[in-house]
């Protein structure tokens, strides 16, 4: 009997792969427990269908990305932040005022969490940050952070 795995089943295989197996093994236990299921041409047929089309989404979600990265890397945005006698701010400059910041004066949106590293700028100037947008996709977003 082949079956088509939905789920990944150790010591048989991986996800999408079609295997034979003896019929009670597939009948009771992968096609029961809802781990694969049996590979007619019309499952076979819809799952190599399934996969284009997840390949075309990744694709364009790739090229999206792509595109959003380069516009990040042109934009540059200005944080305001009290500032004591010393130089140095009071607090610093979290991921949440980033992202909060970049929305407002340029209308993106990312989510706080693509900012990749520890931000501890507690100083004004220009700062670099790396954002990480998925799929490997890597941005950098200059923040100028004012004192007042």
């Amino acid at each position: 009997m082949k079956v088509l795995l939905i789920k990944d089943v150790k010591g048989l295989g991986k996800i999408g792969e079609v295997k034979e197996v003896k019929d009670g093994y597939g009948k009771n236990f992968l096609i029961g427990k809802g781990f694969a299921k049996h590979a007619t041409s019309e499952i076979l047929a819809q799952h190599t269908k399934d996969e284009k089309n997840k390949a075309a989404h990744e694709a364009a979600e790739l090229a999206a990305l792509k595109e959003l990265a380069v516009k990040l890397d042109k934009l540059e945005i200005i944080i305001t932040k009290k500032m004591g006698d010393n130089g140095h701010l009071f607090g610093s400059i979290t991921k949440d005022e980033v992202a909060h910041a970049l929305f407002d004066q340029h209308g993106v949106e990312i989510d706080k969490k693509h900012i990749t590293e520890k931000l501890s700028i507690k100083s004004v100037g220009e700062h670099d940050i790396d954002l990480k947008l998925g799929h490997g996709v890597h941005a950098t977003l200059h923040v100028d952070v004012v004192g007042e």
